[in-house]
């Protein structure tokens, strides 16, 4: 009998909510005095703990740049880098180099961006998604028109005061002469470029040529000479071969590009947002503007006063 009223009272013991409760506090205190423990070894100032990831990126980086693994010699030079690394800036920190200071701040500044960007980034976008983003953004994606065009160059160093004049008159002997005509090159002087550009834009003319020389080829009507048209190296006739006009492409055409212009819209759209978030919670405060009275009594003579201006 005594046996079972001792195992009855151990049943009713083990259902007591106070047992429960005793035992849920006592593994809870266990658990955090543990966790402590690990947090106070890995704050210990003076440990440098380098995880077995970290070792792997060392040696996956040495890879990537050299195309073989590190000798060990070389992956102990490479784990003594890190750890001087990390050793300068536990320095600097107590020596607290990273207060005012310009590099840092704006390091530290870029790097919110990127987390503010990242989330934007995570997102993968559908390709009607994208379909849609570009039938309101199609502009961005315009072709410029293209031109293919041979010229002939009068300089002004060689003919000095009748470069022009010259090229004037050659046009005249061109009258109805095709593009490769023999003549044609008789009449001009060497250019130190090229003859013949295909294919090139405005912009691309522009660099070669001028704004001015560039905007009158890209007006010219193909298939006759034309000119004389002055560019930064002096005269030209111009024969223009042939006229692409510009156009917007199919999406399917300009996919890839579009989902990278999608991404760079959706990273700057978030970041505006995580840094509006930021800005609403801060108040700024600006110097008033220094008293004109006060200023005029230290202001040199010729010197005008100055407002500032947010």
């Amino acid at each position: 009998m005594a046996g079972g009223q001792n195992g009855q009272g151990l049943r009713r013991l083990l259902h007591e909510p106070l047992l429960h409760f005793l035992l849920i506090g006592a593994l809870l205190f266990a658990g955090y005095a543990w966790l402590e423990r690990s947090r106070g070894a890995e704050a210990t100032p003076n440990e440098i703990r380098l995880s077995l990831d970290e070792l792997a990126q060392l040696e996956l980086l040495f890879e990537s740049k050299w195309q073989r693994l590190p000798t060990p010699e070389e992956f102990n030079a490479l784990v003594e880098d890190r750890v001087r690394e990390e050793i300068l800036y536990r320095e600097a920190l107590t020596l607290s180099l990273d207060k005012d200071d310009t590099i840092v701040k704006r390091r530290m500044a870029l790097k919110m961006k990127f987390l503010a960007e990242d989330v934007a980034a995570a997102k993968e976008p559908t390709t009607e998604e994208l379909r849609t983003w570009f039938e309101a953004h199609g502009d961005l994606f315009a072709l410029p028109p293209r031109i293919s065009f041979r010229h002939l160059y009068f300089s002004t160093d060689r003919r000095p005061g009748q470069a022009r004049d010259d090229a004037a008159k050659a046009l005249a002997q061109l009258a109805d002469e095709p593009e490769d005509s023999a003549r044609a090159d008789s009449l001009a002087d060497p250019f130190m470029f090229q003859d013949f550009y295909g294919d090139r834009t405005a912009q691309e003319v522009t660099r070669e040529f001028g704004p001015d020389f560039a905007q009158s080829v890209l007006n010219l009507t193909p298939g006759s000479w034309h000119g004389p048209l002055e560019s930064g190296y002096g005269w030209h006739l111009v024969f223009v071969d042939a006229v692409t006009p510009g156009r917007t492409p199919a999406f399917e055409e300009a996919e890839a590009e579009v989902k990278t212009a999608w991404l760079g819209a959706q990273k700057a759209e978030a970041w505006q947002k995580a840094y509006a978030d930021m800005r609403a919670k801060y108040t700024v405060l600006l110097p008033a503007p220094p008293d004109d009275t006060a200023m005029a009594a230290t202001r040199p003579a010729d010197a005008s006063p100055k407002t500032l201006v947010r």
